[in-house]
C-alpha cells in the first residue's frame, strides 16, 4: 500500500479530522486562488475540495444536532438545581 499523497492518493476525507480538513481545503484554495496549476490537475483539486466541503458541513449540521439535543438536558439541571437552591 503506498503512502496517501494529497493529489494521486489522498486520505480519505471522512477519515480525516476537522482541523486537518479544513487546513487541506485552505491550501487547495490558495492552489486554486494562485491562477498557475494544470487543467486536469485543477479538477482533481476541486473535487477534493467539493468532497472536504461536503464532509465538514456533515459534520458541522451533526454537531449542531446533537448540541441542540443536550440543552434541554442542561437547562433541565439548571432548573432542577435552582429548585433545590429555593428549597433549602
Amino acid at each position: 500500500m503506498s503512502a496517501p499523497d494529497p493529489v494521486t492518493n489522498p486520505v480519505p476525507v471522512g477519515d480525516l479530522g476537522y482541523a486537518d480538513a479544513s487546513d487541506e481545503l485552505d491550501a487547495i484554495i490558495a492552489e486554486l486562488e494562485g491562477g498557475v496549476i494544470d487543467v486536469d490537475l485543477l479538477e482533481v483539486r476541486l473535487r477534493r475540495a467539493v468532497e472536504i466541503v461536503e464532509e465538514l458541513d456533515r459534520r458541522i449540521r451533526g454537531a449542531r444536532e446533537r448540541v441542540g439535543s443536550l440543552l434541554p438536558r442542561l437547562e433541565a439541571v439548571g432548573q432542577d438545581s435552582a429548585q433545590e437552591d429555593e428549597g433549602r
